[in-house]
């Protein structure tokens, strides 16, 4: 498929832009020798030189391979020293090694990994789970992409019904329902779906965020099992729903007898109860993966008590384990201790309440220097996260989001960060603040990202 159409960034002079990547990327190769010759070896025996194949998109001609990682910085093993405002696209949204979950880890680690039996933990996990979110009932799984696999199945089983509904640009993992994408308004496979089983239209409807009369539209047909959704879009820049839109949302799910499914995998960052408990959203399933337990695979999934007692209802004892849902390593002893230390001592309000004054100052600073050089851009933010994109405006939807997205611009910034010791998610311009960030860390980056501008526009 085809990328979206996009509006060239006029004031970026393009003859700059590429000079200035090209003293970058000499700038990076030459101080990072040991970064280049392991990813040399790699080649040999990793497909693409990297772990996984995303990895090849951080800016530079390699990755920079990490020696060691605490709390808000991170060092290479060529002995450069970086503020982290990634975070592992989430995934150490509480920081490298917070020390609480190191020690859980440790002890449980001792104590058994993996038994295909409960520990105390899990009813204290579970507990908390509902006291934060507001769903009585849980299961774990070890990544938020399972969790909404498994809540989708969980939903059409309920439903009977074929299909679900996401918006474009969404996302949620690697499911394989999710992508897909408008196209001149029609649904397809979203550019880079590697090998789809099927045409994602044959499974799935597509809207426009924020468009009220799309989504009754699509759920009229009345083959949808359910809606998936971040309550804010973010893994296309921050994409706020308009005043409104989830109440009116929801009722036209329950009026076409539709289950929502809210994923707070990346909108955790919005407080201790995500975005659901912060707005007051009321979904049937939720889903949240990739910081719970500082790092360890885990993730998990809660539903309402109707939920609950429908599903139960058809899963017949005999066949549980052969229903779809579950794996051997779910819900495992080790994933359990760290999600409750995680929970009980890491991401908690006054953790939150440290974190997102920091990300209004990130955001603060990027629109100053953004309005001193007189870019047509703007930044915008989602509680403990922050981003800058390549438009005047907010955008509306995925669609106008995707069309502002520049992705030599955006190399280049990033590019220009990390060789100053500052590392940005390679997929957006996302920043993410961590307990353990400082007011310095992000003082750093307003004066990294100004002269990045200054440099640009001169």
């Amino acid at each position: 498929m085809t990328a979206p159409k996009r509006k060239p960034h006029t004031m970026i002079d393009r003859s700059r832009l590429h000079a200035l990547m090209s003293r970058e990327e000499e700038k990076f190769i030459s101080e990072r020798p040991l970064s280049a010759a392991l990813y040399t070896r790699a080649q040999k025996s990793l497909l693409g030189g990297v772990p996984m194949n995303w990895m090849k998109k951080w800016a530079g001609k390699f990755p920079v391979f990490v020696a060691e990682a605490h709390g808000a910085h991170f060092q290479d093993v060529d002995g450069h020293d970086y503020v982290d405002l990634c975070l592992g696209d989430t995934g150490a949204m509480t920081g490298h090694s917070p020390d609480a979950a190191v020690a859980a880890i440790a002890r449980q680690s001792k104590q058994g990994i993996t038994l295909m039996l409960p520990t105390e933990d899990a009813a204290w996990v579970g507990e908390e789970l509902a006291r934060r979110f507001g769903l009585p009932y849980w299961q774990f799984t070890l990544t938020a992409t399972d969790a909404n696999r498994f809540a989708i199945r969980i939903a059409r089983e309920i439903t009977q019904r074929p299909k679900i509904l996401v918006y474009n640009y969404c996302y949620h993992g690697t499911v394989d329902e999710t992508y897909i994408s408008l196209h001149n308004g029609i649904a397809g496979s979203r550019r880079g779906n590697i090998g789809p089983p099927v045409n994602p239209a044959e499974t799935t409807r597509v809207v426009e965020f924020n468009d009220l009369a799309a989504l009754e539209k699509e759920l009229a047909h009345n083959d949808v099992a359910c809606i998936l959704a971040e309550p804010v879009l973010t893994n296309v820049g921050i994409v706020h729903p308009e005043p409104g839109y989830w109440e009116k949302a929801t009722a036209l799910a329950r009026k076409f007898g539709t289950l929502l499914i809210i994923d707070e995998t990346h909108t955790i960052c919005t407080g201790p109860g995500g975005y659901t408990r912060a707005h007051g959203l009321k979904p049937d399933i939720f889903v949240i993966g990739k910081p719970i337990a500082s790092g360890v695979p885990a993730a998990t999934y809660g539903c309402t008590a109707d939920v609950a007692q429908k599903i139960t209802g058809r899963i017949q004892l005999e066949d549980c384990d052969t229903s779809g849902i579950g794996g051997t390593l779910a819900g495992n002893a080790l994933s359990l201790a760290a999600i409750r230390a995680t929970l009980e001592h890491v991401l908690t309000p006054a953790a939150f309440a440290h974190m997102i004054p920091l990300a209004e100052k990130f955001a603060d600073g990027v629109a100053k220097a953004i309005a001193e050089a007189a870019l047509p851009w703007h930044v915008a933010r989602l509680g403990c996260r922050a981003e800058y994109l390549f438009h005047p405006q907010p955008p509306h939807n995925g669609g106008e989001a995707a069309a502002a997205m520049d992705f030599e611009l955006e190399r280049f910034m990033h590019l220009y960060a990390l060789n100053r010791g500052i590392l940005l998610t390679p997929f957006h311009n996302m920043a993410l603040m961590c307990p353990a960030t400082s007011a310095a860390d992000i003082d750093h980056h307003t004066k990294v990202f100004t002269a990045a501008v200054r440099e640009l526009t001169q």
